[in-house]
């Protein structure tokens, strides 16, 4: 048996040797531990290694460095031709919005004496209720063609009541 003796300023005191034995098992087992934990910690990084390289190798071995430095050229082209397109789209909706978009049409007799309602008024209006009205009038020696203009709705001029039903029917206030 081996006995411990030690001696410091503060006093003395003696370690036996199952203290001793105790003390060598735990670190013994505490450094097998740390072996384990140490290699299964080795097998991960081997594992993230190895997923890290496939995951960097594209497709054909391109890298991803290389993928996504295109995917965000093709991402900045694409920015640029939807720029484009949303000018152009309110290029359109201002000519749009001058274009005419409403009609109405009314056919009647100008004359009660002629048949077959060959007389109409003919009204195209843009999305503001801005316009013309076309009025045909057909009569046994002929046909006769008047314009009349409109503004915000109302007529430059007075308007007869077929002109008035035209209007109405294309501001959608009479069907």
């Amino acid at each position: 048996m081996i006995n411990a003796n030690m001696t410091t300023n503060a006093g003395s005191f003696t370690i036996n040797n199952t203290v001793l034995l105790a003390l060598f098992l735990l670190l013994a087992v505490a450094v097998v531990v740390l072996l384990i934990l140490a290699f299964r910690q080795g097998q991960e990084i081997k594992t993230l290694k190895f997923r890290l390289n496939r995951f960097m190798n594209g497709r054909d071995a391109e890298s991803l460095e290389n993928e996504i430095a295109f995917l965000v050229k093709d991402h900045n082209s694409l920015k640029q031709v939807v720029e484009l397109s949303k000018k152009d789209i309110e290029v359109l909706f201002h000519h749009m919005r001058s274009a005419y978009q409403k009609y109405g049409l009314v056919k009647y007799d100008a004359f009660q004496q002629m048949g077959g309602q060959l007389s109409f008024c003919l009204v195209l209006l843009d999305q503001d209720n801005n316009g013309f009205i076309l009025n045909s009038v057909h009569s046994t020696e002929g046909a006769y063609c008047y314009s009349k203009e409109i503004r915000n709705g109302v007529g430059d001029i007075d308007l007869g009541k077929e002109e008035k039903e035209a209007l109405a029917i294309a501001m959608g206030e009479e069907k």
